[in-house]
């Protein structure tokens, strides 16, 4: 009998897991902390992790295990080498939550060039009530037309970025984390020519050994005063100690959707009150529209099916 164990299903949010049922016995948690693993996972034929480490020793606990499937596209807490080794096949489901990527990456970039925070509690404090105008002008925003959109990372999340930033009339560069990639549609250029000439800077990069601490205090001095800086890649990729410190005296505007450790530890410098106005953050949601997780959740099954069926 097929045993499927869901590690990790509150991520997923609202999903009938009764679908799993006609492939095996399902047993789902919400969460799994990492001393609970090996005992849910010890007699699974196959499991669904979105978060949850599977390393050498989970997986050497898991004597019955043949597939893992990550809710995910990124694998990194898998230990692929030793899965491999052991002979389990580990899928993944790439493209789910490229247009939800994208959407939350100009809903970041519109709330902090357009001040939304500081009108909407302009006009709920009762100063525009108070005020006498029919408008404010107190916080001036520009258009996103004739400006220049930086990318960092243009793969199938950042060009699509990239063709939504210059249906605004942006001019879009773009910067290559593996330094091999080249898209004739976009031009590129070296990380410091992006930085200093863009208004707008998106990383849409994976966390790897090229990507780590890849803007730090040098890189973040590059950028102009005004401009926007979006992180919707990966925490690591900027060093959050840098940022905080280049925010206390530097006028950017920043949108986090990752952070280093997840969730935000509580003394995280990025939770300085005098950056509110100036620095946006959303607890790693970009990917988790309604349409994209039903995405994610028919791509799983499908590499369920698709696994069983292989395996005869």
């Amino acid at each position: 009998m097929i045993k499927i164990v869901v590690l990790d299903a509150k991520t997923l949010g609202d999903v009938d897991f009764s679908l799993f049922e006609r492939y095996g016995e399902v047993e789902v948690y919400p969460v799994t902390a990492p001393e609970e693993t090996l005992e849910r996972i010890k007699d699974a034929t196959i499991v669904v992790t979105n978060k949850v480490v599977l390393g050498k020793r989970e997986i050497d606990g898991a004597s019955k295990l043949e597939l893992i499937c990550v809710a995910a596209t990124g694998m990194n807490n898998i230990d692929l080498d030793y899965a491999a080794k052991k002979g389990i096949v580990v899928k993944n489901v790439a493209g789910y939550s490229t247009e939800s990527v994208v959407q939350h990456t100009f809903a970041m970039a519109f709330y902090l060039i357009e001040h939304l925070r500081n009108y909407d509690e302009f006009v709920k404090s009762g100063a525009w009530s108070r005020s006498g105008l029919f408008t404010s002008i107190e916080w001036p925003f520009f258009e996103l037309f004739n400006k220049r959109w930086g990318i960092i990372g243009l793969g199938a999340i950042g060009r699509r970025v990239a063709e939504v930033a210059r249906s605004f009339g942006c001019d879009v560069v773009y910067y290559s984390t593996t330094g091999s990639h080249d898209d004739p549609t976009f031009k590129r250029l070296s990380l410091e020519a992006l930085l200093s000439t863009s208004d707008v800077v998106s990383i849409h990069a994976p966390l790897n050994e090229k990507t780590a601490n890849l803007i730090a205090y040098p890189q973040l001095e590059l950028l102009q005063e005004g401009s926007v800086l979006l992180n919707l890649g990966r925490g690591g990729i900027v060093n959050e100690e840098d940022l905080a410190k280049i925010l206390g005296f530097k006028e950017i505007y920043v949108g986090l959707d990752v952070t280093q450790r997840e969730p935000i530890p509580a003394d995280s410098p990025l939770l300085d009150p005098a950056f509110k106005d100036r620095l946006l953050i959303t607890p790693h949601i970009a990917w988790t529209s309604i349409e994209a997780r039903e995405r994610l959740v028919a791509g799983i099954i499908e590499n369920i099916v698709e696994y069983l069926q292989e395996r005869g």
